[in-house]
């Protein structure tokens, strides 16, 4: 996929990045191309090299024909919660989160949610499940042209249910 000055990309486990330039740098006597991405939730800046964004896992926004499938991810009651400890629980809920697919994060925060209503959370769970949770309302908001308040109730009551 190729973006342009202005687009929306999603980097993986960093959300949803504007592209705001793109930059030829000389780097061991090659020339390369890079886009320029600032990061909308951190403001931080990320160079991604054109001809390996797609491996990085750069992407394009949610379309709006995905967001109903992302939405029965969050639906599902049928969540099977392992018996894992914290740890490898977290370390697989981690690779999720850095696949870059936002249905794969959908499927981190619900089993989170979901888990906090019978056990309590380690810390590291619950700042999983805020990040999971903050990379979804981002770009749910900007596929929709929605607010993110009204996002975060959406997803609330989704999972909540």
């Amino acid at each position: 996929m190729d973006f342009k000055v202005g687009d929306n990309a999603v980097y993986p486990s960093q959300g949803v990045a504007e592209v705001v330039g793109i930059e030829q740098k000389v780097i061991s006597d090659k020339p390369q191309r890079f886009y320029v991405l600032r990061i909308l939730d951190s403001d931080m800046r990320i160079l991604v090299p054109i001809d390996r964004a797609a491996q990085v896992g750069l992407r394009g926004v949610i379309g709006s024909d995905e967001i109903e499938d992302l939405m029965e991810i969050l639906r599902d009651k049928e969540v099977r919660v392992d018996k894992q400890t914290w740890n490898r629980r977290y370390r697989g809920f981690m690779e999720k989160i850095k696949t870059g697919s936002l249905f794969e994060v959908a499927e981190v925060y619900r089993d989170l949610y979901r888990l906090k209503t019978t056990k309590t959370l380690s810390f590291g769970e619950r700042r999983m499940l805020d990040t999971a949770k903050g990379l979804i309302v981002k770009e749910l908001a900007i596929a929709r042209r929605t607010p993110e308040a009204k996002v975060e109730r959406e997803l609330e009551s989704l999972v909540s249910n």
